[in-house]
């Protein structure tokens, strides 16, 4: 798969190849042998019949009429080379003298590869690529300039697209005093394969306007069209389409990586009828190389929104699993053909990095392992201008953070359209770090989509920041629009137990979503959907998630790997099956995942030491103001939570700690069923419950409803 992305030259041609012998037959032929090497392993022509391989002459000797007849040709795919028969014929007197100076090592054509597969075949292919432009600013397509769309003539013939370009009024000829006297420069500078010759050619031409576009027989006519530019794929003339008895020759193929040709034609043959249009058919690029937009990509786009189709691709990834493997995808055949050696796989070493004392060495390490990691030769290449059309990343992990420098760079953000991963990380498994979570909101804030082919739950989960907060979930496609303007609700309680709680939970979710139609406050209305979050382990965290599901809310959770914990209940591994959207951490960063729940509304259960912190937690945010005074209920008797909660309040009272901030106990309600839950809500969302700081507290340290 690398092959592809450092070619030399586009995979329909080879580069020139040079004159290895010469045999002037007579004094308008010369049988000639030619040698190519270097050619790209990706070339089209190895793997195609030889029918649709045929020689293409430089354009200037075209112009000075030459044509070549491809009699046979050669190609060593292993050696990747070529050995190619040709047969040079040569129209008017010009051209049989330039045979006089053509030698060994001339560098005079090509071979081409006109795949009947890479065909254009709908003109719209060609026409939305006008006003389009490259990143230089040029103009991907265009006929005598950005403006010329209207003058390109295009028809559907045969199954293939046909641009009928006319012709100017006139022909070019050639100043007989000068072109003889230029023709030993022509035949040196051949020697050398990197010289542009048209430019050289034109400075002996000249216009002859009231010419007629006739071809008279052994002579060649040189007609010319406003300049025909496109960036986007091979432009070859269709002599069939010509009049009878007309030929191009063939210098016949327009090139995309050029803006010197595509106006001057050379046509042969005998003919009373005046030319009037130059027929040409398209071949497109590699794919990745079209130029072409995302939003063009119908099967593409079609393949991405079925989730089948993505867990298929990622299955064709080559094994080991502990390689990183991925794969640039531009359109959708591409995509539903995928291969395994079409992936670029790599295996990472990553060394301890020696730290900011040590500034250089500390460089080179991180360029190394980012050289190693498999997304780098795409994301390159992107930048490189080997990758010009917009596509998508499959990549069988979550991009390395040290890859951001080139994520975030403008000519792979105009690029990239989407990252699809499998896993989160290759030593961690589907669990983030702290650094993978602030790759993925920057990934997000630059546009650019990340997507969790998640088995888990066989869905296809974007990951979308909460308006307003640092942090983020990976939620369905579908529920996106709910994420975003939902009001969260969560559940703090035990891995241990499931209790008696699922049915009050339904009646009290369900008495939510019934007040949404009564209220217009900011958190609760008509038009503001409602989530549950948890913590997504079993337990009463999985009574939480699958109430969410019964009622149909969405069903969220922060979820943290607790495997690495070496004094845990084994319970607190599982996670539960009701979960929809989700973020993950790693149990270093357990503190922060707990910051990152952003509920509106807590609820919480009886639990352990985890869920003490939590309900602490939710104290703090109130008092020091990173959270409106919204109520917090304490499901459950008012014993255990006196037992629970009193002992400290009273405890910080008397020692004054807590002074000017006793009033947070009024955000916490004990409710035992989801009536008494329903009653705090109404009041909160009727703005007549007394909650806040201009409040006073509560005696116990939290308030019971009865």
């Amino acid at each position: 798969m690398e092959s592809y992305l450092f070619p030399a030259h586009y995979d329909l041609v080879t580069p020139d190849g040079h004159l290895t012998s010469t045999d002037r037959q007579a004094p308008d032929q010369m049988q000639v042998k030619l040698f190519i090497q270097n050619i790209s392993p990706a070339f089209v022509g190895f793997s195609i019949d030889k029918e649709y391989v045929s020689f293409n002459l430089k354009s200037a000797l075209g112009q000075l009429g030459l044509h070549g007849i491809t009699l046979d040709f050669e190609l060593d795919r292993p050696n990747l080379c070529a050995e190619v028969s040709i047969l040079l014929k040569a129209y008017g007197k010009i051209a049989r003298t330039m045979l006089d100076h053509l030698f060994e090592g001339s560098y005079i054509g090509k071979l081409f590869a006109a795949d009947p597969k890479r065909i254009v075949r709908n003109p719209d292919y060609l026409m939305r690529m006008f006003g389009r432009a490259d990143r230089q600013g040029r103009p991907l397509l265009s006929l005598g300039g950005p403006k010329g769309k209207d003058e390109l003539l295009l028809e559907k013939i045969d199954g293939r697209t046909i641009a009928f370009l006319q012709l100017q009024e006139g022909i070019l000829s050639y100043d007989q005093t000068a072109i003889y006297g230029l023709l030993p420069t022509i035949g040196k500078a051949l020697t050398h394969p990197t010289f542009r010759l048209r430019t050289l050619v034109q400075l002996d031409q000249s216009w002859l306007l009231m010419a007629q576009r006739k071809v008279i027989k052994d002579e060649i006519l040189l007609v010319r069209t406003a300049p025909l530019h496109i960036r986007t794929a091979f432009g070859k003339v269709v002599d069939s389409l010509l009049p009878a008895g007309v030929s191009h020759t063939s210098s016949n193929v327009l090139e995309p990586d050029t803006t010197a040709s595509g106006d001057v034609y050379e046509l042969y043959g005998a003919s009373n009828q005046e030319i009037t249009t130059i027929p040409i058919e398209f071949y497109t690029l590699e794919a990745h190389r079209e130029h072409v937009f995302f939003t063009d990509r119908d099967q593409l786009q079609t393949c991405l929104e079925n989730p089948s189709s993505l867990f298929t691709a990622f299955e064709t990834a080559p094994l080991p699993l502990a390689s990183r493997a991925a794969v640039f995808v531009v359109k959708g055949e591409q995509m539903l053909s995928l291969k395994p050696e079409d992936w670029i796989a790599r295996k990472t070493h990553k060394t301890e990095f020696p730290g900011l004392f040590y500034p250089a060495q500390q460089a080179l390490l991180v360029q190394h392992y980012i050289e190693q990691q498999a997304d780098y030769p795409f994301l390159k290449s992107i930048e490189d201008g080997l990758i010009t059309s917009q596509g998508i990343l499959l990549s069988r992990y979550f991009p390395s953070p040290l890859m951001k420098r080139h994520l975030l760079s403008d000519l792979v953000q105009k690029c990239l359209k989407g990252i699809y991963f499998k896993y989160p990380s290759l030593a961690y498994g589907n669990f983030f770090s702290h650094e993978d979570r602030s790759m993925l909101l920057d990934l997000a804030k630059f546009g650019i989509p990340v997507y969790w082919v998640d088995e888990n739950s066989g869905n296809i989960l974007q990951y979308v920041p909460k308006p307003g907060k640092d942090a983020g979930m990976f939620v369905p496609e579908d529920k996106i629009d709910t994420f975003i303007k939902s009001t969260a609700f969560g559940i703090y309680g035990s891995t241990l137990l499931h209790g008696n709680f699922e049915d009050e939970l339904i009646a009290m979710l369900r008495g939510i979503i019934d007040m949404r139609s009564e209220f217009n406050h900011p958190l609760l209305n008509s038009e503001t959907p409602i989530a549950l979050v948890t913590g997504g382990g079993p337990g009463l965290m999985e009574v939480g998630n699958r109430a969410a599901k019964r009622v149909g809310i969405l069903s969220c959770a922060n979820i943290v790997d607790f495997r690495n914990s070496s004094n845990l209940n084994i319970q607190e591994q599982k996670q539960n099956p009701y979960i929809e959207a989700k973020m993950t951490y790693r149990l270093d960063k357990l503190v922060e995942r707990q910051s990152e729940f952003n509920l509106d509304f807590p609820i919480i259960l009886t639990g352990g030491y985890g869920t003490d912190f939590e309900q602490c937690l939710e104290e703090v945010r109130r008092k020091v103001g990173s959270v409106a005074p919204t109520p917090v209920l304490l499901f459950g008797h008012p014993d255990y939570w006196r037992a629970k909660i009193n002992s400290r309040f009273r405890c910080n009272q008397e020692s004054k700690t807590i002074a000017g901030s006793e009033w947070v106990s009024n955000c916490f309600y004990c409710v035992s069923n989801a009536e008494q839950g329903l009653k705090v809500y109404r009041h909160f969302f009727s703005n007549t419950l007394s909650i806040g700081p201009n409040y006073p507290p509560y005696s116990e340290g939290f308030a019971i409803i009865q």
